[in-house]
């Protein structure tokens, strides 16, 4: 995968978690605030991931003024290669640790991350 690979999988992760909440709809601004970045970095990303054929934008339901982000078929299949890279390098790094080493560090992992959301969530309203 390449490093602009690497950058388009944080976008079209965001677009395909979807709303935290009721009511909210998956905007460039969402992406800024979800990868605490400058609004203006994001809009740059999702324009990568547009012109790569990843995304779409779309006519809010809500608001008529504002758009949002939907996945393409492109998008959800680069999002799949993607995952299925992570999966597969995961299991050839760790291909000679025992079993509970491997869920261990698998649930290790899966608590960082939830840490590192929870932190940026707290920044962000902090």
């Amino acid at each position: 995968m390449s490093r602009k690979d690497m950058t388009r999988t944080l976008v079209l992760n965001i677009v395909d978690e979807g709303p935290e909440r009721d009511g909210q709809e998956i905007t460039v601004g969402v992406v800024a605030e979800r990868l605490v970045v400058d609004p203006s970095v994001a809009s740059r990303m999702v324009t990568d991931c547009i012109s790569a054929g990843y995304l779409i934008r779309a006519a809010s339901q809500q608001d008529g003024r504002r758009t949002i982000l939907q996945m393409t078929d492109e998008g959800l299949a680069m999002l799949a290669a993607f995952r299925r890279h992570q999966r597969a390098a995961f299991e050839f790094i760790t291909q000679d640790w025992p079993d509970g080493e491997r869920r261990q560090l698998a649930r290790l992992l899966i608590k960082y991350v939830d840490s590192v959301a929870h932190a940026q969530g707290a920044a962000v309203e902090g």
